[in-house]
């Protein structure tokens, strides 16, 4: 019997891929930036959002994931080298992104709304690939604390908000554009960095010399560090250079690079100090209130970075709904699954809005607003914890959406889901926030008060957030056994919080729902039990479409 070809069927029923669409024509996202003051950088973010949802760009992440950096100690000669070497893909991301000013870039622009631009392209390029924006989110997050050595930042702040990607070791000053990152964490006190045992020896002409270990510094290829280390008045912050003003290499020992459950892109590493030469940045004794300037703007990043990671979850998820279909209907119109959808919608929704809520906040915190400054030193906790804690659960519901599919590395979605607890580890895990909240409450009352002007501004709007809101505030001043209550005072805060941004500011179907959900308890606890009155046309409306035909 003669056959022609090897075809037994033809492919059918199968979502086509999701390219050549704007990442950034997205409701939620457009909606909070002209609610938050940065109206005018929409030209800009649609061009990025093009760019993001290109299937060049998407090419570029999956090539920068599966050719992981590697470590090179020591050249052919024997000399100690400590690079790391990336694959094109990585550099051909880091240069869109430095390019499109999500590095130090807004704190050298004067204009309002500055620092919520950032947040919304650095959410755009999260959604292509987050793994390289560790070493752009350090070096954002690097400049207020470098200010508290006003000669240092005086040399290097330009080039930290400079918009040229210059990698390669090479003297500070003589490059384009640096990169920064930080050295907290050692491996006997990780979290308890007071626990640090690196010591710090003034030298008689303003330097100092470091000698430690650190257990978990990301991106060493980067240009400047701040990092902690005993000194003999108490724990400060340093200023480290991978090369010396003379052109000499610094000792960075790279030990090893860290193998890690996702962010394979990014390369962390255990570096070793060694009469490594430092610059003391604040006062000798305050490192940690030095450098938590730059970990209060990482958690902002962790926010915004968990926010975007569950927005890309969902729209796969859609996307792969509107197209596949099942039992004669597509699967976007079968009913569990419009629940699914749509409760992932709302978490989404609300982790999005919340996100630029607090870029909002610290733009105007860095112009000198002091109930802004309160609001997010609260707000940014709460964020940090509870955004960060949902994004796993999301983007797993997510991921079943597209069954077996889903799978499959070639959908993307198992790197979603690698990545998707990094953010709630970086920068301080759960308990840590917790903690952090309780300091707050108990330290800064101020922030209590913003924090209730915030949730106060839609009083009466809805039945059940007020009921929430009541009994919430009842329990962030009790005291009695307040550390093992934390975690659940922060979600409930956390949910009253969103809740009321979306009561003030989404749609009457996704507050409603959202309020019913989260805040009544009205609902199961997995994703897609949403209670039948529940206007899902409203929900789902909300979640970005596909990529334009024309």
């Amino acid at each position: 019997m003669h056959t022609t070809g090897s075809v037994t069927h033809e492919v059918t029923n199968q979502a086509p891929p999701l390219t050549g669409h704007d990442v950034a024509d997205d409701p939620v996202l457009l909606e909070g930036v002209r609610r938050e003051g940065a109206a005018w950088h929409l030209p800009e973010l649609h061009r990025f959002g093009r760019y993001a949802g290109s299937e060049e760009a998407q090419h570029r992440a999956d090539q920068a994931n599966r050719h992981e950096p590697e470590l090179r100690t020591h050249d052919r000669y024997g000399h100690r080298v400590d690079e790391v070497e990336f694959h094109p893909a990585y550099h051909a991301l880091m240069d869109a992104s430095v390019s499109a000013g999500l590095a130090g870039a807004a704190w050298a622009d004067e204009r309002t709304g500055a620092h919520v631009a950032r947040a919304a392209g650095f959410m755009v390029a999260t959604t292509v690939e987050p793994g390289h924006l560790c070493p752009v989110s350090m070096t954002y997050a690097v400049v207020p604390a470098l200010r508290h050595a006003p000669d240092l930042a005086k040399t290097y702040e330009p080039l930290l908000t400079s918009r040229v990607y210059d990698p390669g070791l090479h003297t500070p000053a003589g490059k384009r554009g640096l990169l920064a990152g930080m050295g907290m964490t050692e491996k006997q006190g990780g979290t308890d960095v007071r626990a640090n045992t690196t010591t710090a020896t003034e030298q008689g002409d303003g330097t100092w010399l470091l000698r430690g270990h650190k257990w978990f510094t990301s991106a060493p290829m980067n240009d400047l560090f701040l990092v902690l280390a005993q000194a003999p008045g108490g724990l400060s912050c340093f200023l480290v250079p991978r090369v010396l003003p003379d052109g000499s290499r610094n000792t960075f020992r790279i030990q090893r690079l860290k193998d890690k459950l996702g962010n394979r892109s990014n390369a962390s590493s255990e570096p070793e100090f060694d009469a490594t030469v430092a610059w003391l940045v604040g006062d000798e004794g305050k490192g940690v209130r030095t450098i938590i300037e730059m970990v209060t703007m990482t958690r902002l990043d962790c926010v915004l970075g968990s926010a975007a990671g569950t927005r890309a979850a969902l729209v796969q998820a859609a996307h792969h709904a509107r197209h596949r279909s099942v039992f004669g209907a597509k699967l976007i119109d079968q009913p569990l699954m419009r629940n699914v959808l749509a409760d992932l919608a709302l978490e989404s929704e609300a982790a999005t809005t919340l996100a630029l809520r607090l870029a909002g906040a610290a733009d105007r915190a860095r112009r000198d607003d002091p109930g802004e400054r309160a609001f997010l030193r609260l707000a940014t906790a709460v964020g940090k914890y509870w955004v960060c804690k949902r994004q796993p659960a999301a983007v797993a519901e997510a991921l079943e959406c597209l069954g077996g599919n889903g799978y499959d590395e070639a959908s993307g979605m198992p790197r979603l889901y690698r990545e998707a607890p990094l953010n709630g580890i970086w920068e301080g895990s759960g308990n840590v926030n917790a903690l952090d909240m309780l300091r707050a409450l108990a330290r800064e009352p101020e922030s209590l008060e913003a924090f209730r002007a915030e949730i106060e501004a839609v009083s009466g709007a809805d039945r059940r957030l007020d009921t929430a809101w009541r009994e919430l505030q009842s329990r962030l001043t009790l005291t009695e056994d307040a550390e093992l209550r934390a975690r659940r005072v922060i979600e409930r805060a956390a949910l009253v919080l969103q809740a009321s941004l979306l009561v003030r500011h989404a749609p009457t179907p996704v507050a409603d729902a959202f309020c019913a959900s989260r805040l009544a308890g009205d609902r199961g606890l997995a994703f897609g039990t949403l209670e039948p009155g529940t206007d899902f046309d409203g929900v789902l409306g909300r979640i970005p479409g596909e990529p334009a035909t024309s």
